[in-house]
């Protein structure tokens, strides 16, 4: 289950009482970082207006792709720990605003994690140290650590065990 926090709207849906729930101007700021970062080839350069400007943690060594979306409403609640890479076109959500309520949750993405390309990672999931993201996933519940899991709707592939087991028997064959 994801952890998210719900707030119920009555008359009009959601989206359309935006205004009401987060600044303008914020909104207007993390739109342009968002989208220079978006753009920027250089690491260092994305990160550092990562937690400069949007008030994200984002750990040392850490990889974002070309073109990776992340949350413009609220960034500051997006974690991402050391020497994890996040793959091209992936997007990050810390909100979800539905029809008769919105929700709001922390990401917590963990150390030497690998995220594939085009993956959708929604709100109020953590995702542990040492997993593996497959490509074109939708992330809407917690994975554990070490774990391999991909599809959409996400399953888990291999546990961490059975992960090192096939790398042994790899290993072994190849010995």
């Amino acid at each position: 289950m994801r952890r998210t926090e719900r707030y119920p709207v009555k008359g009009t849906n959601s989206l359309w009482q935006l205004y009401k729930t987060v600044s303008f101007w914020k909104v207007f700021k993390n739109v342009i970082v968002v989208e220079l970062a978006r753009f920027t080839p250089f690491m260092s350069l994305k990160n550092w207006l990562y937690r400069t400007f949007l008030r994200m943690h984002v750990g040392e060594n850490t990889a974002v792709a070309y073109k990776v979306v992340m949350d413009i409403l609220f960034p500051e609640r997006i974690r991402i720990g050391s020497n994890t890479i996040i793959g091209f076109n992936s997007t990050i959500l810390s909100h979800e605003y539905l029809v008769d309520e919105y929700r709001i949750g922390d990401v917590i993405i963990g150390d030497n994690v690998m995220i594939g390309a085009n993956s959708t990672i929604l709100p109020g999931v953590t995702i542990g140290d040492g997993a593996v993201v497959s490509a074109a996933t939708l992330v809407h519940r917690d994975v554990p650590p070490g774990a391999f899991v991909g599809g959409n709707p996400m399953q888990l592939i291999y546990t961490k065990e059975q992960m090192e087991q096939r790398k042994q028997a790899q290993e072994k064959e190849n010995t």
